[in-house]
């Protein structure tokens, strides 16, 4: 098993410790969602609270890992490299948010969308790094009827997605300057963007490819 993978059941362990020693100590409405000022305005009991993520978590690491295995594109052994590295990226941005919520119910209040902000500019930006060199397959990447129809297709839209998606991430990092409205539309804005602009590229890409 990839180191990515081990140190990511290791996060989430210890996540599963974190929820069982705070337990006691927690409050038993818990607030587990926020809205766009950053504020609390959803609450759940202290089992869905400290365990929901970990348990998200717990179950999609295997999910992750089968995907490869039963790829009919893909060399599961190449794609485990992108698969391991994107389940680490996930699981730290799963735990960043498990913090937040954690450090919010314990007393310390903050707008929630401006700190999170710069782990998602992490979490865009590992995936721009990833995809831009991710091979073909079924699960993983930027998959248009037009990418999965050519190599060539594939290649330049994943290595032009990849920059876009990193710039994306930096943008996002500027959310934790401002607050509000403002904040959420430099974190979604750019990554949506540039997740439609993909999908109009590949199918241009791809008349280009077919008229040659």
């Amino acid at each position: 098993m990839r180191k990515a993978v081990i140190i990511s059941i290791i996060l989430i362990v210890f996540q599963f410790i974190a929820a069982f020693l705070l337990y006691p100590s927690m409050p038993d409405r818990i607030a587990i969602h926020w809205n766009v000022h950053g504020e609390a305005d959803g609450y759940g009991s202290k089992l869905v609270g400290l365990f929901l993520i970990p348990l998200i978590e717990a179950f999609l690491i295997p999910v992750f890992l089968i995907l490869p295995r039963i790829d009919p594109k893909a060399d599961p052994d190449k794609l485990m490299g992108a698969y391991s590295w994107f389940i680490l990226i996930f699981t730290f941005y799963m735990m960043y948010v498990y913090g937040l919520s954690i450090a919010w119910n314990l007393g310390y209040k903050y707008d929630f969308l401006r700190l999170l902000a710069p782990m998602l500019g992490i979490l865009f930006i590992g995936i721009g790094e990833i995809i831009g060199k991710v091979e073909m397959n079924w699960f993983m990447g930027i998959r248009t009827p037009w990418t999965l129809s050519s190599q060539e297709v594939w290649e330049n839209t994943h290595r032009l997605g990849g920059r876009l998606f990193k710039i994306s991430g930096v943008l996002a990092f500027l959310g934790i300057l401002f607050s509000g409205w403002i904040s959420l539309l430099l974190v979604i804005l750019p990554v949506m963007a540039s997740s439609f602009y993909m999908i109009l590229y590949s199918y241009i890409q791809f008349r280009k490819i077919k008229k040659k």
